[in-house]
Order: structure tokens, then sequence, then C-alpha cells
């Protein structure tokens, strides 16, 4: 099932910059209206100090003036208002209506008639006040609007310049896109949020151009695996049918000799495309993931098993076998399959008279079966190649053995599965060295069967019935 997550929304420069301008609007919202009420306090706190001087010049005032009217002109100002009510009730000066703030002081008497027992109401005038609060709001709502203009243009470039690296990651992969592999971002840095994206980016392009390279290989391995499989059962069925179409054309009183050879060439024939058949089906399940039926066994047994088997198969041959190992958890029929194909290739690539010698040793992590021969050996250039699929160093070395070149990869695969490995080891001498390696592990509580996959980590688990057969 494919995970996908929907991006939405419009232009990431245009999302960021309008968030970024309407956190400062809020920003700029809220000290206005912080400033105007800071204003209004420090407004309301100097009047206060305003009037309570006015009220000290009012006492002063007050004796020193002939009449009312003279009093008011000394006693105002721009923003002062004062207005006196005389004792008879009389009032003299403007009105204190629309004051911010008023007091009422009673003159105190000053041998002056007009001032005894008169009173003075002093406010400050509410229009001036009102008119400069007015002028600063207008005056921070302006420059407010643009220090917002100012911020949003150099938000939406400053905003393009720091996400241009996204632009180049868009580039980037609408250049490998259209077929242009192997472009990469190389960030000059990688301890910042766009230097760690475009390092995880270019990662990811390396693990899917990797992945894509391994599936055409694969592929290639496929086609190049099923065009060697039909040339190589071409052979044995042609043969088959020549043989077959020979017997049917015989006369009924041909030589019964002649009929016996042709009938054991026919057997060959057949066997020789079986065990073809046995050796593909082998690796089409160790490529699905092979299931093992692992038991103790014991090594030893099993290689002084196969050394008696080709010793009556090649009594021309020196065959020895020696060492020994403890009993580890593995799949006998499985690991006795390799060392039948370790021993049988030793003894086909020996000449009359050569020595094919088995050793058994362990260590404390592994158990091991070396197969060593004093037959031609393996070129340098080929050590890796001979076990890969469909590969033969003698191209025309005798197709009776019934070889196909997937001895060898079916037996690493198997070593594989087991977590174990076969390799080809160097050796100073003539003839070849091929080591079997297998962990060296007690067995599981009840498991019944251990499930392995292919060499290369892939495929599903696939049943397999062990067939205990030696291939090429």
């Amino acid at each position: 099932m494919r995970l996908r997550r929907r991006i939405t929304g419009g232009s990431l420069q245009a999302r960021v910059t309008l968030a970024a301008v309407a956190v400062v609007t809020l920003a700029l919202v809220a000290i206005i209206a912080i400033g105007a009420t800071l204003f209004t306090v420090a407004s309301n706190q100097a009047a206060e100090a305003l009037l309570a001087d006015r009220e000290a010049l009012a006492q002063q005032y007050a004796g020193n003036s002939s009449n009312p009217e003279m009093f008011l002109r000394r006693i105002e100002n721009e923003s002062v208002r004062a207005r006196v009510r005389l004792a008879d009730g009389t009032e003299v000066g403007r009105p204190t209506r629309g004051s911010v703030a008023q007091r009422d002081v009673r003159l105190k008497g000053s041998g002056r008639s007009w001032s005894d027992d008169a009173e003075v109401t002093l406010a400050i005038d509410g229009d001036l006040l009102g008119e400069v609060r007015s002028r600063l709001l207008v005056d921070m709502v302006v420059t407010g609007v643009v220090a917002l203009a100012v911020t949003a243009l150099l938000l939406w470039f400053g905003m393009r310049y720091a996400l241009s690296p996204l632009d180049s990651m868009t580039s980037v992969a609408r250049s490998i896109a259209a077929g242009r592999r192997g472009t990469r971002l190389d960030p000059a840095r990688t301890d910042t949020e766009l230097g760690r994206t475009a390092a995880a980016f270019d990662d990811m392009l390396d693990s899917l151009e990797g992945a894509e390279a391994r599936q055409r290989a694969a592929q290639e391995q496929v086609r190049r695996f099923v065009a060697d499989a039909a040339h190589e059962l071409r052979t044995p069925v042609t043969g088959v049918q020549a043989i077959a179409e020979t017997l049917l054309q015989m006369r009924p009183d041909a030589d019964p000799e002649e009929r016996e050879e042709l009938l054991l060439l026919l057997v060959q024939e057949t066997r020789r495309a079986g065990r073809l058949v046995d050796d593909m089906v082998d690796m089409a399940r160790i490529d699905a993931g092979l299931t093992l039926q692992p038991s103790s066994t014991d090594l030893t047994a099993l290689a002084d098993e196969q050394c008696r088997r080709v010793a009556l198969l090649h009594p021309d041959l020196d065959i020895t076998c020696s060492g020994d190992a403890p009993l580890t958890w593995a799949d006998p029929g499985r690991v006795s399959q390799i060392l039948a194909n370790l021993v049988d290739n030793a003894c086909q690539a020996t000449p009359a008279g050569g020595r094919v010698a088995v050793a058994v040793s362990a260590t404390p992590t592994t158990v091991s079966a070396t197969v060593t021969d004093t037959g031609v050996g393996v070129p340098e250039a080929d050590r890796e190649r001979i076990f890969d699929r469909m590969v033969r160093l003698d191209v025309s070395r005798d197709r009776r053995s019934g070889g196909a070149g997937l001895g060898l990869a079916v037996a690493r695969g198997l070593a594989r599965s087991h977590g174990g490995e076969l390799s080809l080891l160097d050796t100073d001498g003539p003839g070849a060295t091929f080591r079997l390696d297998i962990p060296l592990t007690d067995a599981p509580g009840d498991t019944p069967a251990t499930e392995a996959t292919a060499p290369d980590g892939s495929g599903a688990p696939a049943d397999a019935e062990d067939t205990g057969r030696s291939g090429d």
C-alpha cells in the first residue's frame, strides 16, 4: 500500500510572508493600544500636577489681583481654564464643560472684597488634549502602516532568498525526472535546517538511483539467465529427441547392443536435463526465500559420507577426509548438497592420480569444511565470477557431466541461507580450495523450521522440498 501525504495550500513564500505580516500587524496594534493607554495615564497625571500648581498660583494671585478678570487672565493659559464664583453667586470666566480634569479651590481671605468667600474652578481643556491624542494616534497608525508595508516588502524578497535552496531542490528533481541522473545539491553546511533537508534529499536520490541500478542489473541478470537456461536445455532436449527418433526408426531385428547404447544415452540426457531443471528450481527457491528444515547436524559425518561416495565413483583419485567439528543447528540435507557439489567439482577438475582432501574444523562461532584438489585451479580473474549463474570456466569441457554453471551459485545461496558463506581461498600450489562456513549455533527450543531469505535479502518465503541433490 502506497502512503500519500497531500501538501495543500499556495505558495510557501506567500504563506510565510502573510503569516509574518499578520504577526507584525498584531504587534503594531498592541503597541498602538499600549501607547494610547500610557498617553492617557501620563496626561492625567500631568493634568493633576498642573492643576495642583495652578491651585497654588490661584491663592497667590487672589491677593494681588484687583478684580476677577485680572485674576483669570493671570491664572489661565493654553491648556488651563478657570471660572470664578463670587460670594453673591455671580460667575466670571469661561465654562469648564468638556474638561478632562478639574479642581474646585476656595480662595482664602486676602483683603480683596471680590475674593472673600469666592470659589475658583480650574479645568484642563479637553478639546486641546483630545486633539493632541488624536494627532498622536494618527501619527502612530500612519507610522505603523508604513512600517508594515516596508516589512512586508522586505519579507517577500527575504523569503525568496531564504527559500532559494528549495527552488534548487525543485530544479534538481525536475532535471532527474527529465533523465539527467547524477545531479546533486551538495550543501555546503549540513548543520542547518535547509542543509539537513538538502543532505537528506541527496541521500534519497542516491538510494533511488542505487535501487534503479540494482533493478536494472537484476532484470538483465534474469534475461541472461533465461537465455542461458534455454540454451542449456536445448542440448539435452535435442539429444533426447534425436535418440528417441533413432530408436523409433530402428528395425525390430536391430543390434541389441546398439539399442541398449541408445537407451543408455537417452537416460543420460534425461538425467542431465533433470539436473539442470533441479538447479534452476533451487535458484528460484533461494531467490524467493528458501524454507530450511534445520536439525542437529554433524558436519563431520556429512563430509565423510560424501568422501566415501566419490571414492567409489572415482577410484583413480586419492580421496581423504579429516578433522572434527561439534554438532550445529542446520539443514543437513542442504549442507550435504553443498558438500556434494564441492566434492564433485573437485573430482571433475582433478586428473587421474590426483588428490582431493576434505578437512573439517571449527572455531568458537563457526564450523567449516574445506575442499582442496590438485586440479587445474581457478584463474585470479575468475575467483568471484565462478559463483555467478551460468558460468563455466572451460566452455569446451565435456558436457556429459551435466553441468550448466549453476552448481556453485546454488551452493553459495544455500550457504548464505544458513547465515554462512562459501568462498574460494587463495592457494600457493596447484588446484583450488573452497571453504564452507556455517554458524555454530545450539538448537532452539521448539522451533520446527527456519525461514531463510535469498542471499541479497529480497523475496518472500517459499516452501521448498529437500532434494538432497548435488549440483555442478
